[in-house]
């Protein structure tokens, strides 16, 4: 092996090790009593690996609540984004119209605005409408903050399959909207899927708007959840770590079970031919 070799291969065994630490000493922690997660010197693996943590995890929150909260939000506002971004991109690929550059442009600027500058007119649009503190609510804002991103994504992938396959839908008889879902949708269907994840991943995640728009424990998702075992004196390692692993999870055998279509996926869209 060259040096140039030798370089990369350990630069990208320290990157690893970098970037998995975290999550080990995460889990290493969840499996830790309460009264050895503070203890000297530092165990890298724990002498007697407890569930303690999981088990106050669920007696003393409604953790498993919060966990249904998230997924009924994440899947419903990830669904829904993925059909209405399927549709508009479909439309963007296909027709020529006045505007359609400005649209796209608008795409893309909604991307690169934060979220927290249209917190106060958000807030009061969803206070007015009773909106505040009700996963309808929550779901509603994180269908139009992942629309955008899909329409783009999605865009690429109707550019990318011939004309030719809807023009010969139409002519067997097919309208324009049974073409689009018999025809182009099965041929898409790793471009759909990874759209639908990543609107999953993102939905799942954040935590800035639903710390802000939910306030009960019978409505709030599991970044909100977690954002509470950090009080103003203390932290709960244990639990949050306990917490950490099980949110984790969903989304880490999601990009497992799929990586074949997702993989598939973008690089099917990555290039017009």
């Amino acid at each position: 092996m060259t040096v140039g070799g030798v370089i990369r291969v350990v630069g990208l065994a320290l990157w690893l090790i970098i970037t998995l630490f975290p999550l080990y000493w995460i889990a290493l922690t969840s499996f830790k009593s309460p009264g050895t997660i503070n203890s000297y010197p530092i165990e890298y693996w724990p002498s007697e690996p407890s569930l303690e943590n999981y088990v106050s995890l669920f007696e003393k929150s409604s953790f498993g609540v919060f966990l249904g909260n998230s997924a009924l939000v994440a899947v419903t506002a990830g669904a829904v984004a993925t059909l209405i971004a399927l549709l508009s991109a479909y439309v963007l690929a296909r027709f020529e119209f006045r505007g359609k550059g400005p649209v796209l442009i608008a795409f893309l600027l909604t991307q690169m605005i934060p979220a927290f500058i249209a917190l106060g007119p958000l807030y009061s649009m969803m206070s007015d409408l009773g909106l505040v503190d009700t996963k309808p609510g929550l779901i509603l804002v994180y269908i139009a903050i992942c629309i955008p991103f899909s329409t783009v994504m999605l865009r690429g992938f109707f550019e990318n399959v011939p004309d030719a396959l809807e023009e010969a839908a139409q002519i067997d008889g097919c309208s324009r909207l049974g073409a689009l879902f018999r025809v182009l949708v099965p041929v898409m269907t790793p471009g759909i899927i990874a759209a639908f994840i990543f609107n999953f991943v993102n939905c799942w995640n954040e935590l800035f708007l639903s710390v802000v728009l939910m306030n009960t424990d019978e409505n709030r998702t599991v970044p909100s959840a977690l954002n509470g075992f950090i009080s103003t004196f203390n932290i709960d390692w244990g639990s949050m770590s306990a917490a950490a692993v099980l949110t984790i999870l969903p989304t880490m055998l999601m990009f497992a079970l799929a990586s074949r279509w997702i993989v598939q996926g973008l690089t099917s869209g990555a290039v017009k031919e």
